[in-house]
């Protein structure tokens, strides 16, 4: 069975790394899907602790076709310390991938500007295939056109793709290579008890508290809601956003009748008990965000697959998608326009997302082999 080299910021939510569910969600769920077409995998993860203490290098078995491999880190003392551990790090992943790779590997890599250049060197020395995974280009979503260009001359090395929408597709792979589309994780999840007997419509947030992002406006949407509905945030940030976000919602709270929490970061089975208790999902980023434009909200896919209704902004990277039929569209972000949509569902229409998740399932298992045969 021949073995993928899966490059990304792959970590545990115990390994005293940082630790950014979405992504680590969607890596989990493609190398299930790589098995399941035939090859195994091993994860080469970039990230380095966090913590004050030294993390020992380690190979641990994910499942039985799926390897982690974390390399040592020092600890976290101060900056300067910080800054050569990465570069310590940066030299372990590079030679670690000289020695295990040579050119009939295959090696997917999950888009970063933060080893970019070394996957063009390592591509160059060792004559790998590769495969790019590539969720958006980060100097188009921070308005740094020579970064973008960076970007684009790095995914012309790449002999196949991954791609979180159609639109993204059209604006990078133009010679037409190897694709796959995946919108996020479809992995079903099982059906947990529910937390909730009250009532009341729960609404949730759940994602990053960066303002941008939309959990701001999920909040502000409870000024137009009455005491019927629950508006729960889950998320991270960094303590500043952390501190803007309990501050909006101490504002709100005191304007509706609407309950409104913020309930932390969850993950595991505590994380879905918690979204399926939940009945309707949000994703209200900025339709203005540049990186609306070619990304698509992996919140969504989450609330999908644990059986949520889904409010979303109106934008063509979701309307366009194989999930759009089943969103409830706002078109300006406003409160207001937020709670009509929410305040539209009709929770008596006949509605299972589950199976919508299902079908891309065994779609995308059976795009992910043919990409792979094209690019072997």
């Amino acid at each position: 069975m021949k073995k993928i080299f899966y490059l990304g910021y792959y970590n545990l939510p115990d390994s005293g790394t940082n630790f950014v569910l979405a992504a680590v969600n969607k890596m989990n769920y493609i190398c299930e899907a790589v098995e399941k077409a035939g090859y195994s995998t091993e994860i080469v993860s970039a990230s380095g602790a966090v913590e004050k203490k030294f993390c020992k290098s380690k190979k641990i078995k994910l499942t039985d076709k799926t390897t982690l491999k974390l390399f040592s880190s020092l600890p976290r003392l101060n900056r300067i310390v910080s800054v050569i551990d990465r570069v310590i790090l940066k030299t372990k992943l590079f030679l670690y991938m000289v020695k295990n790779t040579n050119k009939d590997s295959i090696v997917m890599a999950y888009h970063s500007l933060g080893y970019m250049s070394l996957v063009k060197r390592l591509k160059k020395l060792k004559g790998f295939k590769l495969i790019i995974e590539a969720e958006e280009i980060y100097g188009d979503v921070i308005g740094d056109e020579k970064t973008s260009q960076k970007e684009y001359d790095f995914f012309k090395i790449a002999d196949g793709f991954i791609f979180p929408t159609e639109l993204l597709s059209e604006k990078v792979n133009t010679k037409k290579k190897p694709e796959v589309i995946i919108y996020g994780t479809y992995h079903i999840e099982k059906e947990m008890p529910k937390l909730f007997s009250d009532g009341k419509i729960h609404c949730v947030y759940a994602g990053t508290l960066d303002p941008r992002k939309g959990g701001a406006a999920a909040v502000e949407a409870a000024l137009f809601l009455n005491g019927d509905y629950h508006i729960h945030v889950l998320g991270f940030g960094n303590e500043k956003e952390k501190a803007e976000m309990l501050n909006i919602i101490d504002d709100i709270s005191k304007k509706t009748e609407a309950k409104i929490t913020y309930d932390g970061l969850l993950s595991g089975d505590e994380f879905t008990s918690f979204i399926q208790s939940c009945d309707i999902g949000f994703s209200t980023q900025s339709p203005d965000a540049a990186f609306n434009s070619t990304s698509f909200p992996s919140k969504i896919l989450t609330y999908m697959v644990n059986g949520l209704r889904v409010v979303s902004i109106r934008i063509p990277a979701i309307e366009k998608s194989a999930v759009g039929k089943f969103m409830y569209y706002y078109d300006e972000q406003t409160p207001e326009n937020i709670a009509k949509a929410i305040k539209s569902i009709d929770f008596s229409e006949e509605y299972d997302s589950r199976k919508a998740i299902g079908m891309l399932d065994k779609a995308f298992i059976c795009d992910l082999k043919t990409m792979l045969k094209g690019v072997e």
